[in-house]
C-alpha cells in the first residue's frame, strides 16, 4: 500500500511481534522508517482498547505499522529485522507473553509483499536456525488501530522498565542464543 506523506511515496508494513513494545525499536532505529506506530489488527471489534485485545476476546493481534521510503530501505529488510526480533516458532505467543494477541505475523498491504514474506519464511525454515517448523502466520492486512498513546514510543518514555521487560521476558536471551553477532539492532 503506497502512502503518501510530504511530498514522498512511502508504503506501510505491519508485523506481530508478541508485545509491540519490545518490536518499535529496531524498526524505528533503522534509517528509511518514517514512523513506526504500535497498535493492533487483525480482530473483529472496531477501536478496540488494550484491555479488550489482553482479553483475548477480540481477535486482534498487538502489532506495528512501519512507514517507510521503499527507495531507501527495502521491505525485505524489514522482513529481516522482524524475524531477527520473535520466536518464529512459538504457536501461543512470545516469550512470557501467552495468547493470541501476542501470536506472530506478517500482514502484508499488496500481493508483492506477500511474495517476499512467503519467500523470506521459506528462506528462514531451509536455514536449520530453529529446531521448529516456523509458525508465523501471513495474513493480509487489516484494519489497524493505534494502541492507547501511552504504548506509544514506550522504548523511550520508559527506558529503564522497557530494558527490564525486554530482558526479564525472556526475548534478549532468545535473540542473543539465536542470531548472536548478526542480532539486527537497527543500526546495520
Amino acid at each position: 500500500m503506497a502512502v503518501m506523506e510530504k511530498g514522498g511515496r512511502y508504503e506501510l508494513a505491519t508485523f506481530a511481534g508478541g508485545c509491540f513494545w519490545c518490536m518499535v525499536k529496531p524498526f524505528a532505529e533503522t534509517e528509511g522508517v518514517i514512523k513506526v506506530i504500535s497498535g493492533y489488527t487483525g480482530g473483529h471489534r472496531e477501536k478496540p482498547t488494550y484491555g479488550e485485545v489482553c482479553s483475548g476476546n477480540t481477535g486482534h493481534y498487538e502489532a506495528v505499522q512501519v512507514t517507510f521510503d521503499p527507495a531507501a530501505l527495502p521491505y525485505e529488510r524489514l522482513l529481516d529485522i522482524f524475524w531477527r526480533q520473535i520466536d518464529p516458532t512459538d504457536q501461543g505467543g512470545q516469550f512470557n507473553d501467552r495468547g493470541s494477541s501476542y501470536k506472530t505475523a506478517i500482514f502484508y498491504h499488496s500481493d508483492e509483499q506477500r511474495k517476499k514474506a512467503v519467500e523470506s519464511k521459506k528462506n528462514l525454515e531451509e536455514s536449520g536456525r530453529f529446531s521448529m517448523p516456523v509458525a508465523t502466520d501471513i495474513l493480509p492486512a487489516a484494519a489497524f488501530y493505534p494502541a492507547e498513546e501511552y504504548h506509544q514510543d514506550y522504548h523511550q518514555k520508559n527506558p529503564g522498565h522497557y530494558s527490564l521487560y525486554r530482558s526479564g521476558s525472556g526475548r534478549e536471551h532468545f535473540i542473543e542464543e539465536h542470531w548472536g553477532r548478526e542480532k539486527w539492532t537497527g543500526k546495520h
